[in-house]
């Protein structure tokens, strides 16, 4: 089977891929911004310093329990596939206000998830994205060697699935619904959670024992 990438319009810059170079001017307006805003009491240092904690603190759990409940309820996984963030929603999840798709894997089919052009990511859901996804090589790299990058990932797909790969945008995020291990209808939700891993819902890895 051929591989495809789905390819969205994201209509900003790049990313720099150095973080510590020196502010650029939208960097400073956004700075002189944040502090006019303190200034004119709209919202405080404090708050704005916990509403920072709260995003860094996300880690990948919140996505695990979607996915090991979608893997045990096909009721929920049918409302997971249709609608992210109300599936979120519904088990007290919550996924934030920019649409998430999710992306499920099949005996056929491989789905990965990149941003080609900075690093939008279901944050919400599973934490703060790595260093290599924010990367200009895997930005470049998984659109045009999809199955090599995979590959070094420790992730081989065999030649007869699809490798399709979705960049993220601003205005919409992917999570990759993987295929569940063997024996899952046997095992406790909590413990299949804990084989769902940040790698698994982004596409570059497979939960421990899943039949891909």
């Amino acid at each position: 089977m051929s591989d495809s990438v789905q390819h969205h319009d994201h209509g900003r810059t790049f990313q720099p891929d150095i973080e510590d170079s020196p502010y650029s001017t939208h960097q400073l307006m956004a700075e002189a911004l944040e502090r006019l805003l303190i200034e004119k009491g709209v919202f405080t240092t404090e708050a704005l310093r916990r509403q920072i904690e709260l995003q860094d603190s996300r880690t990948p759990a919140q996505g695990s329990a979607l996915v090991a409940k979608a893997w045990v309820d096909p009721s929920f996984r049918q409302h997971l596939l249709e609608d992210v963030n109300g599936a979120a929603e519904a088990v007290g999840i919550e996924a934030g206000d920019i649409p998430i798709r999710a992306l499920e894997n099949t005996v056929d089919l491989h789905n990965v998830i990149v941003c080609t052009l900075c690093s939008c990511y279901p944050r919400q859901l599973i934490g703060l994205p790595p260093d290599w996804y924010k990367s200009r090589a895997y930005r470049s790299r998984m659109v045009h060697e999809p199955r090599v990058v995979l590959a070094e990932f420790g992730t081989e797909i065999a030649d007869d699935v699809e490798v399709r790969v979705h960049d993220s945008t601003a205005d919409l995020r992917f999570i990759v619904l993987p295929m569940p291990p063997d024996g899952a209808e046997q095992m406790a939700e909590a413990d299949l959670a804990a084989l769902v891993t940040r790698d698994c819902m982004i596409g570059v890895s497979v939960p421990k024992g899943a039949g891909e």
